[in-house]
């Protein structure tokens, strides 16, 4: 069956027609994005998709949302629209549809993924475990963190959670300066507030107050680039750091989920940062837990490179939630 499988943030609605093979095998076309602020509600960006595509689309629709997705009413953090689940039929002229959180679509994806659609960076170079628990951890611009649980049937399971707001556990004497910049506008400081897109111009800051450096005032964005680029020494330090801290708290997240299965780093950030990943110390912070550091040797940590997993994650979860779905 065809369904149009969406994917919605603050600023962009990503749109694309999946197919569900009766196999459970899922394609889908190339994707369009759309501007949220372009649009009044979600329901005329629909309509704008509708007449993209010629004026006609399937009746059936997975939605990925940047949010939580309980309740009457949803709601969006960055832009003004919502979605009224029991409107979404009669609106959208749809017979089904499913709506999930924007992190457990990824974790969906990790799911149905081939095997051709991860990095391998740390730990055995073996696929992910067929049978058992994963942990998926997305740093962007929050930290996204899910659970996947792999039956022994074949069918799978995926838990939306909340990891990202565990509490930062600095390591060195370095997370102790980072820490305690945070600390200053946070009475609690969780990972998101260091392992997420935007902290990184804390750590950057952090790292240049320790070295006594003026450095000019700069957005996310602009550290990223800088030390992606290697312009700025600092920068690229602030880049290490970073990813040196992701390793430590995914191996938190794994312990506490009992990942033993695998770890999958997701989102566009990991693939960005992908060769900083394999060349920085992720690999030693991940293992680093006294007691259980051989365990950790045992898990395999990949990267999904997937183009689109919200989408594709979407349209696997509406496969899951509707039985039967390629009639």
């Amino acid at each position: 069956m065809d369904l149009v499988t969406v994917d919605i943030g603050g600023t962009h609605a990503r749109f694309a027609i999946a197919t569900i093979a009766d196999d459970g095998a899922i394609t889908m076309s190339e994707p369009e994005t759309l501007h949220t602020e372009d649009h009044a509600s979600f329901q005329t960006a629909w309509e704008d998709y509708r007449e993209r595509q010629g004026g006609t689309l399937p009746n059936a629709v997975a939605m990925a949302i940047a949010g939580p997705t309980g309740g009457d009413v949803i709601r969006f953090t960055n832009n003004p629209w919502i979605i009224r689940p029991a409107l979404v039929k009669e609106k959208l002229g749809v017979e089904r549809f499913a709506i999930v959180n924007d992190f457990e679509a990824v974790a969906h994806a990790v799911a149905r993924a081939d095997e051709d659609q991860f990095i391998h960076l740390t730990g055995p170079e073996q696929p992910l475990a067929p049978t058992g628990r994963l942990s998926v951890i997305g740093p962007g611009t929050g930290l996204g963190v899910a659970h996947l649980y792999r039956e022994p049937s074949g069918e799978y399971r995926v838990s939306a959670t909340e990891g990202g707001h565990i509490d930062f556990a600095p390591l060195d004497q370095i997370e102790d300066a980072i820490l305690a910049r945070l600390r200053k506008r946070h009475n609690r400081v969780s990972v998101e507030r260091v392992v997420a897109g935007p902290a990184i111009v804390d750590i950057y800051q952090t790292l240049a107050a320790m070295e006594r450096k003026a450095v000019p005032d700069c957005d996310d964005i602009e550290v990223w680039t800088k030390g992606m680029a290697g312009e700025d020494s600092l920068a690229a330090a602030a880049v290490d750091r970073f990813c040196l801290s992701l390793g430590s708290v995914a191996g938190d997240i794994a312990l506490a989920q009992g990942g033993f299965g695998g770890v999958v780093i997701a989102g566009g950030l990991g693939y960005r940062i992908r060769e900083s990943l394999q060349t920085s110390g992720f690999a030693e912070r991940f293992a680093a837990k006294g007691r259980f550091a051989s365990l950790m040797a045992t898990i395999p940590v990949k990267l999904i490179i997937h183009p689109q997993p919200g989408l594709f994650g979407a349209a696997a979860a509406f496969s899951t939630q509707h039985s039967g779905a390629t009639q």
